[in-house]
């Protein structure tokens, strides 16, 4: 994760230094002009500890494993009606002085527990939690009692946590555009790379002791991140667009049951992303029939 945030952090560098001096003129990228677009993502988490504190238990599984879960089913990406199913990115924004943009946009994630997990148990579980025969569960399970550092393997029967319905990363990103060429009017290629903050709302599904909650929301944390991305521009006002973007995520309160504010989760962990998106430029034309700063489109 740290030679990832390198790169990213580099190529957010290096062209403040080779563009300084750049005579060439901006174009979709001029003081302005303003951008949208919406696509879809690929995500990846390190391993983390993740803790776990409610009514009768304090615990935390080490080397906790989580993927995501991108949608398999090709009409969900061009139904109208599910557009929001897969996991997706959405941004606007607007360029305040030429190269530079500030936007706000909306990334949502998935991030799903591994079943047949291997993690390291340490921490506390009452014996008297739920409904649930503990005896029916093999001792390599997460069962009551007091550990430090025991190896379990957990069973999504009986114990599971994702945020499937969003790992939802909120955030201001502030980016640097630079044309790397263009073909006359038709074909433009830029590069962007930016630096982002923001909130993490979590819609969380929680398994244990006997009771399986769903879709319980909070506003869990908060990330920082880097990102860098290419941008295909076509006719001055469409593009597509290909990036990866990478950062730190810290969920400081995810709330696990919507009737027990004292049951929640929280964990730290690094992400990587890859999306592509198609979006659209514009520009708001001032009244004056004569405007220096109107972009060279």
């Amino acid at each position: 994760m740290a030679r990832i945030l390198s790169v990213l952090l580099f190529s957010i560098i290096l062209p403040l230094g080779l563009n300084a001096q750049s005579n060439r003129k901006p174009y979709s990228f001029q003081k302005g002009n303003f951008f949208g677009y919406w696509g879809y993502n690929r995500s990846f988490y390190t391993k983390s500890d993740l803790y776990f504190t409610g009514a009768g238990y304090d615990f935390h599984l080490d080397g906790s494993v989580a993927k995501d879960n991108p949608s398999h089913q090709f009409k969900q990406y061009i139904n109208p009606t599910t557009l929001t199913v897969p996991q997706f990115n959405a941004r606007f924004g607007y360029y305040f002085k030429d190269h530079y943009a500030v936007s706000l946009g909306y990334d949502h994630m998935k991030y799903i527990f591994q079943d047949q997990n291997n993690v390291l148990l340490s921490g506390t579980i009452d014996p008297s939690l739920g409904n649930v025969n503990f005896d029916t569960i093999t001792s390599h399970e997460i069962i009551p009692g007091t550990y430090s550092n025991l190896p379990v393997t957990t069973n999504r029967e009986r114990f599971h946590y994702e945020n499937s319905n969003g790992l939802n990363y909120i955030r201001v990103e502030l980016t640097r555009t630079d044309r790397l060429f263009a073909i006359g009017k038709s074909f433009t290629l830029s590069s962007n790379a930016g630096i982002g903050a923001g909130a993490i709302l979590s819609y969380n599904d929680f398994t244990f002791a006997g009771q399986k909650d769903m879709v319980t929301i909070s506003l869990s944390g908060y990330a920082l991140s880097g990102h860098a991305s290419l941008r295909f521009e076509f006719w001055n006002h469409l593009f597509l667009r290909t990036g990866v973007s990478g950062g730190y995520m810290n969920q400081k309160h995810v709330k696990t049951r919507p009737d027990d504010d004292s049951a929640y989760a929280h964990q730290q962990y690094g992400y990587l992303q890859f999306d592509t998106a198609l979006g659209f430029m514009f520009y708001v034309k001032p009244k004056e029939k004569k405007c220096k700063t109107c972009p060279h489109f």
